[in-house]
């Protein structure tokens, strides 16, 4: 009982139940979205819509310059500084901003081009990324915001932020897929930032008074040269990794058709929501952790932490989505996506590899191995490329997920190898 008790008491089982929380309303947000668009746009349609989400990915990392590890760094150690505090945040925000400003009017000129590249050639939806280029500077805003929080290790109001998005953003998208089909998940998908700009400025704490402070000269380049050291890692794979889903969907779309790149953007769905767990926690947790642990001991008690605590429920979660597949699909989709159980063996054994690196890709970042960063992760990204090229061939959409899973394995192989002194 002493145990029980103590472990009840850890700031880890706290920020544990309530993170599982906020992944049960998001799965339950997702199962309601999910049905909308198997119902209401079916398999092609989810097609498209993994298009423009990997767009949206891309845009994010390139608007925020990649930033978000390093934002998460600065705040939490000037977090007693507050003159450091106000220079970073408004370092940060005026970059932010100066950027999607840009990006947002290139956007918006082009957006016949976009259309054409990431959405079949349909120009009837070229409206679809003007919205895109309107709604992105409140993007960075909201992303800014949460990495503020993070920064300050405020774990409880960065869930209860996606909490209250999660809750307003299904009912905005129930309503809008209900009411204009495929074009309403498109708009769901772009102004759901516009949403947790509000809920998490809500949270932030009342001394940090972001736009009252707001000063140009505030803006301190020493920062930013630090920050970019974070630029440097995050941007190549940001930009690459959604270039290399969109060739690959592409390919599929070209060689086994638009239904079946459907059923592997169902799967990815699927895939996003049991890892919300992992990834969330270990972003909100386990990652500033990371950030300030100062010795070899001190990173080695937080890995392995998380593989003793989360690994294993993970594990667990994957056998019970293997067995229950079916029923799930039935959930989620309808009898037109049952095709997709026939992917869940190789995206779950990816996805318990996937969740194995996860924690040793985060120490990467946090120790700021440059190069190396960007080398295992590139790498990583063009060796999927090419073997679910090669696997489409001979298995068709399962390759699809035989490539990803592959790509896990090795990803972990490789940084357990590069981290062993930290494992052993």
């Amino acid at each position: 009982m002493d145990l029980i008790k103590k472990i009840i008491q850890t700031d880890l089982f706290k920020i544990s139940t309530l993170n599982s929380l906020s992944v049960v309303l998001k799965i339950g947000t997702s199962l309601i979205t999910s049905k909308l668009l198997a119902v209401f746009v079916g398999p092609s349609g989810m097609g498209l819509l993994g298009n423009l989400r990997n767009f949206i990915s891309s845009l994010e990392g390139i608007s925020t310059l990649g930033f978000q590890g390093g934002i998460v760094k600065y705040i939490g150690e000037s977090e007693h500084n507050k003159k450091e505090l106000e220079k970073t945040i408004t370092t940060v925000l005026l970059s932010f901003l100066l950027l999607a400003s840009f990006l947002s009017l290139f956007i918006f000129i082009f957006s016949d081009y976009f259309c054409n590249k990431f959405l079949e050639n349909n120009l009837q939806y070229s409206n679809v990324f003007r919205l895109v280029a309107i709604v992105l500077p409140w993007n960075v805003i909201s992303i800014l915001f949460v990495s503020i929080l993070n920064g300050l290790g405020e774990f409880k109001k960065v869930i209860l932020v996606n909490i209250i998005a999660n809750i307003l953003s299904v009912l905005l998208s129930a309503v809008l897929v209900y009411n204009f089909k495929i074009i309403g998940a498109f708009i769901a998908t772009i102004i759901v930032p516009i949403i947790s700009v509000f809920s998490s400025f809500f949270w932030l704490p009342k001394e940090i008074e972001i736009f009252k402070r707001f000063n140009f000269i505030d803006f301190d380049f020493r920062i930013f040269k630090n920050l970019i050291s974070f630029s440097l890692m995050i941007l190549p794979p940001t930009i690459l990794s959604p270039y290399i889903y969109l060739q690959i969907r592409n390919y599929l779309i070209i060689n086994v058709g638009l239904n079946q790149s459907g059923f592997w953007e169902g799967m990815s769905r699927i895939s996003t929501l049991y890892l919300m767990f992992v990834g969330t926690i270990v972003s909100v947790y386990f990652y500033p952790k990371l950030i300030k642990s100062n010795n070899v001991a001190e990173v080695k008690k937080v890995i392995w932490s998380y593989y003793k605590f989360i690994l294993p429920l993970f594990i667990f979660g994957a056998m019970l989505v293997y067995f229950l597949r079916f029923l799930i699909i039935k959930l989620i989709f309808t009898e037109e996506f049952l095709p997709v159980s026939e992917l869940f063996f190789w995206q779950l054994i990816g996805d318990v590899f996937k969740v194995c690196g996860l924690i040793l890709g985060f120490l990467l970042m946090s120790q700021k191995r440059v190069l190396h960063f960007i080398v295992i992760e590139v790498s990583a990204l063009l060796f999927l490329y090419f073997a679910s090229l090669l696997f489409i061939k001979n298995y068709g959409v399962e390759g699809v997920v035989m490539g990803q899973a592959l790509e896990n394995v090795l990803y972990f192989v490789v940084l357990g190898i590069y981290f062993r002194k930290y494992l052993l």
